[in-house]
């Protein structure tokens, strides 16, 4: 393996799409798909595709936070939730992350889009930084934000912290681009909190200025001379669904789609730009989500419209959508090429998560991670270099809900440490979708599911395997109380951790009416 990778020190560019389902993208589709995405499509083909990849969160923040460290967010303070407008930093002074690692060898480092994890907003008052429909901000735009994307291995950052969050302009290192001083009127159907925007501010410019930036630093980069590493945190298709006008109509799958296949096009652009400057041969590239499919919004048509009004599973026949335990929350797609490294054409079943990244990323760089480092992040080059193992890659995968919720995936079992019911998404499953799969034994203080045979989690095998359920709940406990679910000494968590609703005994399985 490390003959395969010796003395390579390739580029790495991680893109990661917000709310894109596994069902978006054609080279997963085994029937044309009514989104072209030729871009990633061309990826997979010259590379390798994962069937069975999984962000660490079904929602944005926690994703983003495992990423980088390596560890599951929610092992740190944030235990429910995104990181909410003016938020506070929550990656930790010093703490490892895979630019710290990549620019202390030399790596030039840079982060272009969309940030959510949080930064120090110095204010006018002493005050924490807030806005409301009354109060425009008291944030002092003249002044640095601290503890963002500079402070935590990022040489260079251009983006937003999210698209419908204030403050409503662009960032760029530590300051904003300009001054915000007007209220936020640009809101879609309420989607955007509110908060001070910037003179002549539309959602819809912020796709295509992202892009200009990411080429622009892979051309620069590249004509350095030095090895770089972008991690391209795209701002679609999350909502506000806004296609630029070169893109609208260009599916049959209403603003969405044409969102996904602009989307598909920046990935096309970042192409063709590693090929101008000759420079694709000796690059890491990864596309993939930070977490399904948004079932809805303010803003319609989410998810399960798709299905009824344009026959479009973004879910791709998987149960759930963004912030669910169900796998529709968290299997994402997942697509790498490294030429000469990564198998062209190959396509790869192993278990994956995206916390994986940073010791993967070590490995590659041939170097030892901290002891406290990494807690959750296991070493996937072998996977990637098309490489047979003896044992899966991970032993387990830890998966968590919007609302704090615990599930764990072992094999072919997955287990949701409480019944979901429709407490953690906005919507519940519409009930022709219910009726249409007729799903069974949710009276159950858990869900059980064996993936190789029921991929829908359609039947809850909770009752009728007990020693299962308590093999995975027994799992589930030792990486929560560890700190840690790799090899090594124990750590310690933030903050203490509850596995939300105890489980109960399993009970005898009940007709449904």
């Amino acid at each position: 393996m490390l003959k395969a990778v010796e003395a390579a020190r390739p580029n790495i560019i991680f893109i990661l799409a917000d709310d894109l389902g596994y069902g978006d993208i054609g080279a997963y589709k085994k029937k044309p798909s009514k989104i072209p995405t030729p871009n990633v499509d061309r990826l997979a083909k010259e590379g390798m595709r994962f069937t069975d990849a999984h962000s660490p969160s079904s929602v944005c923040s926690p994703t983003r936070y495992a990423l980088l460290t390596g560890r599951y967010a929610w092992r740190s303070t944030l235990q429910q939730g995104v990181v909410l407008p003016w938020g506070a930093p929550l990656l930790k002074k010093g703490q490892v992350t895979a630019a710290t690692l990549l620019q202390s060898k030399g790596y030039t480092t840079g982060l272009i889009g969309k940030w959510h994890l949080g930064m120090t907003w110095q204010t006018t008052d002493g005050q924490p930084p807030a806005s409301n429909e009354q109060r425009l901000s008291n944030v002092d735009f003249t002044k640095a934000f601290l503890d963002g994307p500079l402070d935590h291995g990022f040489d260079h950052y251009f983006g937003v912290d999210v698209p419908n969050y204030p403050p409503y302009c662009f960032l760029k290192d530590r300051h904003t681009v300009g001054i915000p001083t007007l209220p936020d009127t640009g809101r879609v159907d309420g989607f955007n909190r509110p908060g001070p925007m910037i003179e002549g501010w539309k959602l819809v410019d912020i796709l295509p200025e992202l892009n200009r930036q990411a080429v622009s630093f892979v051309e620069t980069s590249a004509r350095s001379g030095k090895p770089f590493f972008l991690y391209y945190a795209l701002t679609s298709p999350h909502y506000p669904v806004v296609p630029a006008k070169e893109f609208q109509g260009k599916t049959t799958v209403g603003d969405y789609g044409d969102f996904v296949f602009q989307t598909d096009w920046c990935v096309g652009q970042i192409l063709e730009t590693l090929e101008r400057e000759g420079v694709a041969d000796n690059t890491l590239i990864v596309f993939t989500s930070d977490n399904g499919p948004e079932i809805t919004g303010e803003v319609k048509p989410g998810v399960y419209d798709r299905v009824l009004q344009y026959k479009h599973h973004s879910m791709d026949g998987l149960r759930g959508a963004k912030r669910d335990l169900w796998e529709a929350g968290h299997r994402v797609p997942f697509v790498a090429r490294w030429p000469g490294k990564i198998p062209a054409g190959s396509v790869n079943e192993e278990t994956i998560c995206h916390v994986d990244f940073l010791r993967t990323t070590a490995e590659i760089l041939g170097e030892t991670l901290p002891e406290d480092a990494a807690a959750d992040s296991h070493n996937i080059l072998p996977s990637l270099l098309g490489e047979k193992t003896e044992k899966p890659v991970r032993e387990a995968t830890i998966h968590h809900s919007g609302s704090g919720r615990f599930a764990i995936r072992k094999g072919e079992w997955v287990l949701i440490a409480h019944i979901t019911g429709d407490d953690n998404r906005r919507a519940g499953e519409p009930e022709w979708l219910k009726k249409q799969r007729g799903y069974t034994a949710h009276d159950q203080p858990g869900e059980l599911y064996h993936l190789s045979e029921d991929l829908i989690e359609k039947d809850n095998l909770y009752a009728q395997k007990p020693e299962i359920v308590a093999e995975l709940r027994a799992l589930l406990e030792k990486y929560v109380a560890e700190g840690r679910s790799t090899p090594g000494a124990a750590q310690s968590n933030d903050v203490p951790v509850q596995i939300i609703k105890p489980l109960a005994k399993p009970q005898a399985k009940k007709a449904h009416p």
